[in-house]
């Protein structure tokens, strides 16, 4: 199936402080998972890899969906959040387009926006939220029961935390993951430096 077209849309002190820390911590977290991953990996006459990423049905606006086979055949890059997010999903967006735009318009790579909170994110409010970033980046959603499953492959931290009101947010692990062309992990993909320096390590890998 091929993937949905990209839709153009215009770009969108202790409290603040609070989600980067949260994040920070969960990041640790999943660092955590992700080298415990690669310690136990089976070994192989193939080079071991970490356990990360696998097989997965989504749906963005317009009730298309997306798989992983849809991504096959280039590099991809993974971020996990939600449209709530307050500080840090928004700025790590702007700093994937920043690093898009470094890239050119013709680079064959695509991002993707994975909601950790599917009862609020719809596949709509998603596909909207993700492309008035970059085009480029695909915002997806699903079912609890499909999202918990990818959580699980992509060893993503997530866990709502009460607010008041009944409101709510959702500490998650914070990491972009960067995987191959074939879907497979290669490694966390570091956006806390100049978008020019990000592009050129993508530019290795296309």
């Amino acid at each position: 199936m091929s993937l949905p077209e990209p839709r153009q849309h215009p770009q969108q002190g202790l409290a603040r402080a609070l989600p980067w820390i949260a994040a920070g911590v969960a990041a640790l977290i999943t660092l955590a998972g992700i080298g415990a991953a690669m310690l136990t990996t089976e070994r192989t006459d193939a080079p071991a890899t970490a356990a990360i990423g696998g097989p997965f049905v989504l749906e963005t606006g317009g009730g298309r969906k997306v798989s992983d086979q849809d991504l096959r055949g280039a590099p991809f890059l993974v971020f996990f959040g939600y449209t709530h997010c307050p500080d840090v999903c928004p700025t790590t967006l702007s700093q994937i387009s920043e690093i898009l735009r470094a890239l050119g318009p013709d680079a064959k790579i695509k991002v993707l926006f994975i909601t950790v909170d599917p009862e609020r994110d719809t596949p709509a409010l998603m596909e909207d939220f993700a492309s008035s970033f970059d085009p480029r980046i695909i915002g997806l959603s699903g079912s609890r029961a499909a999202i918990d499953t990818v959580l699980t492959e992509y060893r993503v931290y997530a866990r709502k935390a009460p607010a008041k009101n009944g409101d709510y947010s959702v500490d998650h692990s914070a990491l972009v993951y960067l995987m191959d062309r074939d879907g497979k992990f290669m490694r966390a993909f570091n956006i806390e430096r100049s978008p020019d320096q990000a592009a050129k390590e993508l530019r290795s890998v296309l």
